[in-house]
């Protein structure tokens, strides 16, 4: 990895039209460098946004620090004559293919397999920019495109489905997606490792005149998928990939490798799919994993064990790299949603150990927390005050969960042996450190900056962090000092915070903190804002239809939020997403951890008795529940409701 950690956003933000401070999109600005060929081309689900936040830019400017000629080709047309697939011919070492930042699926559908009102990832919010199920959508017409050209797969979608999972838009449970589509291999989770030693390796392959390697019309050598198999799939961390039988196991099956049940075992008892994902849950989220090998339709799926964490010095490097920070010229006047959302928000640090049962960060980033140093924070958030557009004021300050900055174990012998999947739950670990002041610095050092009127925090908050006794004065102090600069000075007028139910046996099985710690959370945000003069709201997210949720568990809940006079807007309900734990519940029944059945509400009729206790303020929604209740001899509940 290159060593230059110096942020060379563009100086005249302002003014940039010229296409070349952008990765190549097209014949003609590969033209504009002087190249022939591309070494990788990226093609990608997303629209084409130069900025930290968006992988393809990432993956991107990663390898082009490295001195390879990359392009990247975004949301290509996957009707007619295949033009974009064409345009910029065949790369030396390979293709690599990812749906965007989101699962596609997810983006494109609520849980109630509803269009959404618009695409977060597209100009314009549009939907017809990407097919469902890219990465195979993609990867097949390259494949049909270019027989012998390897494909990577990369992103979320490719990530979570590196392994059987379930399917919520399929209502079916299905192989690995390297048995849906013709690629080589997917390198899983945040990519950078695994995509530069797999870069070094086809390099390396390249200079030693690989007998296998292809040569083009211009006598350029290229890697071929044999070149790539006889080289990449041996120990190279962080892939996964098939195999057409057991001897073609690299190594063999070795005594540390974890053998999952077979697909088709998995689809005769669920039981098993639920054993397995024990399994493939800890093993990504342990420091040191094990390789997991899972039988499927004839073949075998490997998957190799994850790199360790980035350090600080690789992920400063990571989001040091020269980005516009802008969208590609091409999308002039029109509206990137996702993009207004980040354009003046910065990442302090990756990963998440809240191990929550319905999130993929566990399964993509890992537990373990990797922060940017306070030297690369304030150079991005000077590139941002330079921005024409910048009035003034940081959108967000965060990370996955805002307030684990630099947290880690106090003795890392024992975070290495460790495989659960959450440092805080059920209660939070005596080893970690849950020290807020390097947190609290970082916000000072970044407000005292010229141009900085306010910075505020748009991630969402640990609360039971900052109520947890931590045996230290010194860490106790922090997060109070911590909890009263939160809501004084970064608040802008709401703060979201996710308690996810009020019933303490779902929480349980979600892996969140009692609803007790949200009602002390409340009362000490709100005495503060008294305190301080200041109007303002907590604003909770809820979820229905978890799986351990029951109609009256909502209605409790309802009961609840009524007590705290809250009128709920941010709720959902839930989504089964592949590869988590909630979902594995909700699909086959059982708890991983427990092998215990588990209720799920799976109709829309079950779901709707569960929704409706939301809006138990709606005349509309009022009726439904007070029917509902009196169906149920529940009488008690309506007048609890009434009150």
């Amino acid at each position: 990895m290159g060593t230059d950690t110096g942020f060379r956003a563009h100086p005249k933000l302002e003014s940039m039209t010229n296409k070349s401070d952008w990765l190549p999109t097209t014949r003609k600005e590969m033209d504009l460098r002087g190249w022939e060929c591309a070494d990788v081309i990226l093609f990608s689900g997303d629209a084409y946004v130069d900025h930290p936040a968006f992988g393809a830019a990432v993956i991107g400017r990663l390898l082009e620090a490295e001195g390879l000629r990359v392009c990247i080709v975004p949301q290509p047309d996957w009707h007619g004559d295949l033009r974009d697939f064409r345009k910029l011919g065949r790369p030396r070492l390979f293709f690599g293919v990812s749906p965007g930042c989101m699962d596609s699926m997810v983006n494109k559908y609520t849980a109630a397999r509803r269009l959404r009102s618009e695409d977060a990832y597209s100009p314009d919010g549009r939907h017809d920019l990407r097919p469902e199920y890219p990465t195979i959508v993609y990867t097949d017409i390259i494949r049909q495109l270019f027989p012998d050209v390897p494909i990577v797969l990369g992103g979320i979608e490719a990530s979570l489905r590196r392994v059987m999972h379930y399917d919520y838009w399929q209502e079916r449970f299905r192989p690995s997606i390297l048995c849906d589509c013709d690629a080589d291999l997917i390198t899983y989770g945040m990519g950078e490792k695994a995509t530069l030693a797999l870069v070094g390796r086809l390099t390396d392959a390249i200079n030693s005149y690989h007998p296998l390697l292809h040569y083009d019309e211009n006598g350029e050598p290229c890697i071929t998928r044999q070149v790539l198999r006889d080289v990449a799939t041996k120990e190279l961390r962080q892939i996964a990939f098939l195999c057409k039988d057991k001897e073609d196991i690299p190594g063999g099956i070795k005594e540390d490798d974890i053998i999952l049940h077979s697909y088709e075992d998995c689809l005769r008892d669920l039981r098993l799919h639920a054993e397995n994902f024990r399994h493939i849950e800890e093993e990504s989220n342990k420091m040191h994993a094990q390789r997991l090998l899972q039988q499927t339709k004839g073949k075998w799926v490997v998957v190799n064990p994850p790199y360790p964490p980035l350090t600080t010095e690789e992920l400063d490097h990571s989001f040091d790299l020269p980005y516009t920070r802008l969208p590609h010229p091409k999308y002039k006047d029109k509206r990137i949603p996702a993009y207004e959302m980040i354009r003046h928000s910065v990442t302090l640090h990756r990963g998440c150990f809240g191990g929550c049962a319905f999130c993929t960060i566990s399964a993509h980033q890992g537990k373990f927390i990797v922060s940017r140093s306070r030297e690369s924070i304030l150079r991005e958030v000077e590139a941002i005050t330079r921005m024409p557009d910048f009035k003034g004021y940081l959108s967000d300050l965060g990370g996955p969960s805002a307030n684990m900055y630099m947290m880690r174990g106090r003795r890392q012998e024992l975070c290495e042996k460790c495989k659960r999947p959450s440092c805080i739950h059920p209660a939070i670990c005596p080893n970690l450190n849950g020290d807020h002041r390097p947190l609290l610095d970082i916000y000072r050092s970044v407000d005292a900056l010229p141009g900085i009127k306010k910075s505020f925090i748009g991630s969402g908050i640990r609360y039971d962090m900052l109520l947890h006794d931590w045996k230290d004065d010194t860490l106790n102090r922090a997060a109070k000092d911590y909890t009263r600069e939160l809501i004084t000075r970064h608040v802008s007028g709401r703060l979201k915070v996710a308690p996810e139910h009020t019933s303490d046996a779902v929480l349980n099985v979600m892996r969140k903190p009692s609803f007790t710690l949200f009602r002390q959370f409340k009362s000490i945000f709100d005495a503060t804002c008294r305190r301080a003069g200041l109007r303002q709201q907590i604003i909770p997210y809820f979820i229905s239809s978890h799986p351990a949720c029951t109609a009256l568990d909502m209605a409790d809940l309802a009961i609840q939020t009524k007590q705290l006079d809250f009128q709920l807007e941010q709720v959902q309900d839930f989504t089964p997403t592949p590869l988590t734990m909630a979902t594995t519940c909700w699909a086959t029944g059982y708890n991983p951890y427990t092998l215990q059945p588990i209720f799920s509400a799976k109709t829309p009729q079950e779901k709707q008795q569960q929704r409706m206790f939301f809006f138990w303020y709606k005349p509309e929604e009022r009726r439904q529940i007070e029917r509902y209740l009196h169906s149920i001899g529940r009488q008690d509940i309506i007048k609890r409701l009434k009150g």
